[in-house]
């Protein structure tokens, strides 16, 4: 008997141990504030806007804009739609519409996102406006009436040049139909530095050379 008990013991010691492995891999529950790191997302608006050309981003953001300021999990995925008492204020609703391209957009990214950053709402914007600020646009990405052929290689190193801190770990390109859709920038929580990207995150363009439209 003694020796059964002790066979069941030791499954259960094994079982137990594998079982709490396997949660180590699985991020935390939606729980706002906690989070290990931010994706800022830059959206190519050109490129959004051949397919949205009514969306009022079209007619005022002809360049790169500020799509969302992510918070991440270093080991992959993220929190959402956190459960918090801070709501949108008419003061943060102000300053979001400066930030962001759209209230539509700026609110969306406030109810998804936002929540999670364990803040208030004006002190996410805020922290999105210092993000967004912190990262130079080259002077090849500028807008204009152009449309070029660049490799996501090509169009991490511009990147790169114009912001010395930013690294190739901490940074992904990312296309959609053959164009460039996205830059994603991984930045420090507490200090906003570009820093390395956690899993999942990486570029997805290929090496093939992509389209860039409204470039100059």
């Amino acid at each position: 008997m003694k020796v059964i008990v002790s066979i069941v013991m030791a499954a259960l010691c094994v079982c137990t141990g594998a079982e709490a492995k396997s949660k180590d891999h699985h991020p935390p529950a939606n729980q706002s504030g906690k989070f290990d790191y931010y994706v800022m997302s830059l959206s190519w608006s050109p490129t959004f806007c051949e397919s949205h050309q009514t969306n009022p981003q079209c007619d005022k953001h002809p360049g790169f804009v500020l799509h969302g300021l992510w918070p991440q999990f270093q080991s992959g995925g993220y929190p959402q739609h956190c459960s918090t008492r801070e709501t949108l204020t008419e003061e943060s609703r102000a300053l979001g519409v400066t930030v962001f391209p759209t209230e539509q957009l700026m609110v969306h990214e406030w109810q998804t996102h936002g929540t999670c950053n364990g803040t208030s709402a004006i002190d996410y914007v805020r922290t999105a406006q210092n993000a967004h600020d912190s990262i130079k646009v080259p002077p090849q990405l500028e807008p204009g009436g152009n449309k070029k052929a660049m490799t996501a290689q090509q169009i991490a190193k511009l990147v790169r040049d114009a912001n010395p801190a930013v690294t190739a770990r901490s940074l992904a390109i990312v296309c959609g139909n053959k164009e460039l859709a996205e830059v994603r920038i991984c930045l420090a929580k507490h200090d906003l530095k570009p820093i390395p990207c956690g899993n999942k995150v990486s570029s997805s363009c290929g090496t093939a050379p992509v389209q860039v439209p409204g470039v100059q």
